[in-house]
């Protein structure tokens, strides 16, 4: 908890010895970078990135569980204030999700951070007080809002999840999501020939994908899916929180995600 707010320390400063080499936040940069190439981070990696020894690197940072927790307090510095865009409530709430989102599958590495045992630094702190701040200006109870915000947390985590696994799994089996879908959806053709038959309500919710096609060049269709889900999820908990807080259209304006 003191390397995450780099709470001062008077052990270091009496230290004896040369001038300390590194810094923490150096260590946390390049750890980052590390990560971002190959998908993980390890001691010995950040420490020859630095050019010192592995030992060297245990006397800033003890161990990789409290590196990772640097790593995934810091990213989250990157999150923007959606106050400073001028936008109203409900499109600074889905601003926020879409960047943190981003902010993931950028770094799927964070992914591995658990929300049960949360970190509890200073940048990820802000980025939920930007969150609250928002949806607390419109006078929603706070038992309510706190679920709404565990609930919108989920659909963060779980949209980002999702896509960075689809990216993982094309680079890795060097199969494309489309040549994937197409082979896959022949064989289940082949092996179950009455599949519309036998799941009708199924292939019903599937007639009508306006996201199949795709606004963005480059986005694969699972990563299309669930960033739809989560606009339309958005749309829906925020409409359901003006609801049961008894808010009038008058008290939240109209405008939607």
């Amino acid at each position: 908890m003191r390397l995450l707010w780099r709470s001062p320390d008077d052990g270091d400063r009496r230290r004896p010895g040369p001038k300390r080499r590194l810094t923490v936040d150096q260590i946390v940069t390049a750890s980052i970078s590390v990560a971002d190439e190959n998908g993980d981070v390890s001691m010995r990696a950040v420490a020859e990135r630095l050019g010192v020894t592995p030992m060297a690197l245990y006397s800033y940072v003890p161990d990789k569980e409290t590196l990772l927790a640097l790593m995934y307090d810091s990213i989250h510095a990157d999150v923007s204030d959606p106050q400073r865009v001028g936008a109203d409530w409900r499109r600074a709430v889905v601003t926020w999700a879409e960047e943190l989102v981003d902010l993931y599958v950028s770094h799927p590495w964070a992914l591995q951070v658990s929300y049960a045992r949360p970190v509890l630094g200073p940048h990820e702190q802000v980025m939920l007080e930007r969150l609250v701040a928002h949806l607390r200006s419109e006078a929603i109870p706070p038992g309510l809002l706190r679920r709404a915000v565990g609930m919108l947390l989920h659909a963060v985590r779980g949209t980002a999840r999702t896509i960075a696994e689809a990216r993982e799994s094309a680079r890795t089996s060097g199969v494309s999501e489309e040549e994937w879908w197409e082979e896959v959806a022949g064989a289940l053709a082949a092996a179950v020939p009455d599949f519309a038959d036998r799941f009708p309500h199924t292939v019903w919710l599937l007639t009508d994908d306006e996201a199949a096609g795709g606004d963005e060049a480059g986005d694969g269709y699972v990563d299309r899916q669930a960033r739809a889900s989560l606009r339309v999820g958005l749309e829906l908990l925020l409409d359901g929180l003006v609801a049961a807080a008894g808010l009038t259209e008058s008290d939240h304006g109209d405008s939607a995600p």
